[in-house]
């Protein structure tokens, strides 16, 4: 009789318990993508951390809807259809990859992750992955957990409709909170490569200071070009583009 009462306390605890915990998504994490607005949307402990513009599909099935879950992380993952290597400047998956198990796929497919095509965030241009601006889905990178819940759809509802649509209780809009602040972990500096110099240069080059190119590879000709900047702007020189510089240039 005990062990009859141990297996029925058991099987509530399973399936009641687990119930529970997902609606609560209390202390836990999850990601909303609507592509209706091409956002992403945050949440840790049930409240809204941030919200990103994404880039999504071309066309409308090329981005998989549905409920699905981040299976693993990458950095700098190779871009294996034309044999670029990660950390590339030309590798258009940028320098961060969240698999996620969408179509019967293990994060090898689809992921939410960089580019080095910083003007498409925001419109419908990819093979079916959500694309970010790459110092963004750093961030991101830095919070989110293997097994993070995601929900992918095409919505006018807020983001906090959603998620109680989807069985998580969470609090807060969209409209209260800004992006992060600086990634102060990153800084750009000579000897860097990748989309994130590609877009220090075409900044500086649209505020009049010459990379004589916007090639992503970060030179001699970036480095005099960010010192100009920082002299003029009375900002330390040193030709590093740390947490003051970015702010000025309006690069994060």
């Amino acid at each position: 009789m005990r062990k009859i009462f141990i297996l029925i306390s058991l099987f509530f605890l399973f399936f009641f318990g687990a119930g529970m915990t997902k609606a609560s998504a209390g202390g836990k994490q999850l990601i909303i993508i609507n592509k209706a607005k091409n956002e992403l949307a945050y949440y840790e402990g049930s409240s809204l951390k941030s919200v990103f513009k994404v880039a999504t599909g071309r066309k409308p099935s090329y981005t998989p809807e549905g409920r699905f879950k981040i299976v693993n992380k990458i950095v700098n993952r190779p871009y294996y259809k034309k044999k670029i290597r990660g950390g590339d400047p030309r590798n258009p998956l940028g320098n961060r990859w969240l698999g996620i198990n969408a179509r019967g796929t293990w994060g090898t497919t689809y992921a939410i992750h960089g580019n080095n095509n910083p003007s498409s965030i925001g419109k419908y241009v990819s093979d079916g992955c959500i694309r970010m601006f790459d110092h963004e889905v750093e961030w991101l990178f830095s919070k989110v957990k293997v097994n993070t819940p995601v929900i992918i759809t095409t919505s006018n509802k807020s983001f906090q409709s959603i998620a109680y649509s989807n069985g998580y209780k969470v609090n807060g809009s969209n409209k209260q909170v800004s992006k992060p602040a600086v990634t102060t972990g990153t800084m750009l500096k000579k000897g860097h490569r990748g989309s994130e110099v590609k877009e220090l240069q075409r900044l500086l080059t649209n505020k009049g200071y010459s990379t004589k190119g916007i090639d992503g590879i970060y030179g001699s000709n970036t480095d005099k070009a960010v010192r100009k900047f920082q002299k003029d702007r009375k900002l330390k020189v040193d030709g590093v583009v740390g947490p003051a510089t970015k702010k000025a240039l309006g690069l994060f």
